[in-house]
């Protein structure tokens, strides 16, 4: 197992530095504007490491263990990867992204076989019908793609919860004993793992996931949520998970909390919810003077507790984990809002006051000047003649 996560991690390791390189010298960066949290220009194509270190150490080390289905999640992941790529160097259209990432999601529910087929008993439904099954699927995969796209905002979110979120399959894949996707899991660690290194640490050899990384991010999570919901069926005794739809969510909660309500207050204040805007948790958390290590840092520490929350509650039901996972959700980003406007009001009136106290001084100091400089006209008498000195 360890060796995949040692594959992975160096081949993305002595990749990097030749990516960002190339990056350089054909400019192909990311410029700073008003809505990006970085101030220097730096490589956006970490993306390419990823798919690169992924695919080989994967079938290197886990091909022998997949039937079919490694094929067309290999195939899904470079459908990914050049509509990454090309918003990357280009920029494409929101939609077409879209249709993109219903097409690879779309292959890997229909060829690959890699469904949510069953609703788990709520509203009484468990078995889905075939087609229904299929377009489940596809909103899920497109649901958590756009999720990891949405949050890499600052360095090391996106990668930083990839890494927590694959590292909680692994050990679940390991208990149940899928070895295939214990592999295929760890290894995506391996990745992530040295590419968090380039994107936090490192100065001189500093890089971006990018659209391709965070979209290939979001569809290699895609995939391990959706095994993970398939073989949850199939587990009995102490490995089995009551609610593991909600326990998914739970696991994934940063980035699909934060899209949602995000598109939510941009629905209700009658925009796109594609797009692009600066209420991001990550944002707020921003306002409030943190920087972007303790910004990450923060989130995945959030992340984390919802995990071990939604793991020991799992047994109270679906339907109640999820209200309690939600409503800790909501109250936490309504006291990190709250907090973050106070503190941009308080820099607003500082920054007004400032400006107010200086034009006063300045308005004094001009006032002053003139009245030295005042010309004042003193009568003096003399016995011979009357003369006016100035």
């Amino acid at each position: 197992m360890f060796l995949g996560f040692l594959l992975a991690f160096g081949i993305t390791w002595f990749t990097i530095p030749s990516i960002v390189t190339i990056a350089k010298m054909k400019n192909l960066c990311s410029v700073p504007n008003g809505r990006t949290s970085h101030i220097y220009v730096t490589p956006n194509l970490g993306g390419i490491a990823i798919f690169i270190a992924f695919i080989i150490a994967t079938v290197i080390v886990a091909g022998d263990y997949f039937n079919f289905e490694l094929k067309y999640i290999i195939a899904g992941l470079i459908i990914i990867f050049f509509v990454g790529i090309k918003d990357d160097i280009l920029i494409i259209a929101p939609m077409k992204k879209l249709a993109g990432q219903i097409v690879a999601a779309g292959l890997i529910a229909v060829l690959a076989d890699i469904r949510i087929n069953s609703f788990y008993g709520l509203f009484h439904i468990n078995e889905l019908p075939y087609i229904a099954s299929i377009v489940l699927t596809v909103f899920v995969f497109t649901v958590i793609i756009n999720g990891f796209n949405l949050i890499d905002g600052i360095d090391g979110l996106a990668s930083g919860i990839g890494i927590l979120t694959s590292m909680v399959f692994t050990i679940w894949f390991w208990i149940t004993g899928n070895k295939g996707y214990t592999l295929l899991s760890f290894t995506f660690v391996g990745t992530l793992a040295a590419f968090f290194y380039f994107n936090v640490f490192d100065k001189k050899n500093k890089i971006f996931l990018g659209d391709t990384g965070s979209l290939l991010l979001g569809f290699i999570i895609s995939v391990m949520t959706c095994r993970f919901l398939h073989f949850e069926l199939l587990v009995k005794g102490a490995a089995h998970i009551d609610s593991a739809p909600t326990v998914a969510f739970g696991i994934l909660i940063v980035p699909l909390f934060d899209s949602l309500r995000v598109f939510v207050l941009r629905i209700k204040a009658g925009k796109s919810p594609f797009k692009a805007d600066r209420q991001h948790l990550h944002h707020n958390l921003l306002r409030i003077g943190c920087n972007h290590k303790q910004a990450t840092a923060i989130l995945i520490s959030v992340n984390l507790f919802f995990i071990i929350i939604s793991f020991l509650l799992r047994g109270i039901g679906m339907v109640w984990l999820m209200a309690v996972i939600l409503g800790i959700a909501c109250i936490l980003a309504y006291i990190l809002v709250r907090h973050a406007k106070r503190k941009r009001a308080a820099k607003v009136n500082s920054v007004l006051n400032y400006f107010f106290i200086v034009k006063t001084l300045k308005k004094r100091k001009t006032v002053h000047e003139i009245e030295i400089h005042r010309t004042s006209r003193v009568p003096v008498m003399n016995h011979i003649e009357k003369v006016r000195v100035v």
